[in-house]
């Protein structure tokens, strides 16, 4: 449909664009994937398995903090729209109920007589626009 990828809200360009995605950080790097074989060493493997534990320690605590960043912003967005609505939603005054007296006028319900309206007579009730013979 020809549309920029940067103004569709799915997309990674959107996320990117819009600050949502965490695209500037180190630890996303060490994800990539590498095509050179290592020979295996047994410590080497270890300390990359602790590396990665705290590569995946750091990652959370930014996400989170990213998130949390994220979140305040929105809820200082949300006072302020708040707080609009309350300065232009006008003042109310309460008045004083006003003492009931004799003199007032009474509406009394009318009652109307309502007629049967049978299928089976004629001219009556909802027909299809068919007669019976």
């Amino acid at each position: 449909m020809k549309r920029n990828p940067r103004k569709v809200r799915w997309t990674k360009a959107f996320r990117k664009a819009a600050g949502k995605e965490m695209t500037i950080d180190s630890t996303i790097d060490f994800e990539k994937r590498r095509n050179v074989p290592v020979r295996y060493d047994r410590e080497l493997v270890q300390t990359t398995i602790k590396a990665m534990k705290r590569i995946a320690e750091i990652k959370k605590k930014r996400e989170h903090a990213f998130w949390k960043n994220r979140m305040v912003a929105s809820r200082e967005k949300l006072r302020t729209h708040r707080k609009k609505k309350a300065d232009m939603k006008p003042s109310v005054k309460l008045l004083e109920p006003m003492a009931s007296t004799s003199e007032e006028k009474v509406k009394e319900k009318i009652k109307v007589p309502s007629k049967s309206r049978s299928a089976l007579i004629a001219g009556e009730g909802r027909s299809m626009g068919m007669d019976i013979d």
